[in-house]
């Protein structure tokens, strides 16, 4: 990767994200050498600007910052590295450095709950108990949730049709994870249709 460290002595910024849910996590800055271990270890090392030293991300919580891709923007000055992070990512235990009031991409987050699900069953879970009844009743409560969607739109309060309209995502979730597809795959085709 030719990273272009001399437009800001030597450090360039860094946008570190949710591999998964695409949250922005954190900021931070890499030197040559924090990039070098960073992609020597598939940890995220930082430039400490504060400390003056190389810093992992995690090297005292415990919540390190595991790479799963690294990439350059279009004027080699800026890297964006996707992460699995194994904790909250700031310092003040918030799971990101910048105060949101939510996860803006929890229904992707959901996903990987779901498929966390699948192949680690767990007794007593919801998911597992629609998996053991098999595809045709994960098929039949989305049928259920989305008319129930419709009914709560025409006839009941806002809150029932959010209600309905999360039991009808979740439950297309767990169909698209029963028949091996993803909300990817899904997100991928919409953007292509919009083409």
């Amino acid at each position: 990767m030719n990273i272009d460290f001399s437009k800001t002595d030597g450090l360039v910024p860094v946008v570190i994200q949710d591999e998964q849910t695409l949250e922005v996590l954190m900021l931070g800055y890499m030197n040559q050498e924090a990039y070098d271990k960073t992609v020597q270890e598939n940890i995220v090392t930082f430039f400490s600007r504060s400390k003056q030293r190389l810093w992992t991300k995690g090297e005292t919580s415990n919540n390190f910052l595991h790479v799963k891709s690294i990439h350059l923007d279009c004027d080699n000055d800026t890297l964006l590295i996707k992460v699995k992070a194994d904790g909250p990512t700031c310092h003040t235990g918030d799971r990101t450095c910048f105060k949101t009031e939510y996860n803006q991409n929890f229904i992707l987050q959901l996903e990987q709950i779901v498929a966390d699900r699948y192949e680690n069953p767990q007794e007593g879970s919801y998911v597992n108990k629609l998996r053991t009844k098999g595809l045709n009743k994960i098929a039949q409560k989305v049928g259920e949730e989305g008319v129930e969607t419709v009914i709560a739109a025409l006839a009941e309060t806002e809150t029932d049709l959010i209600n309905e309209a999360s039991d009808l995502v979740f439950h297309l979730i767990v169909l698209l994870r029963e028949k091996g597809l993803t909300l990817e795959t899904i997100a991928k085709n919409l953007e292509e249709r919009h083409k």
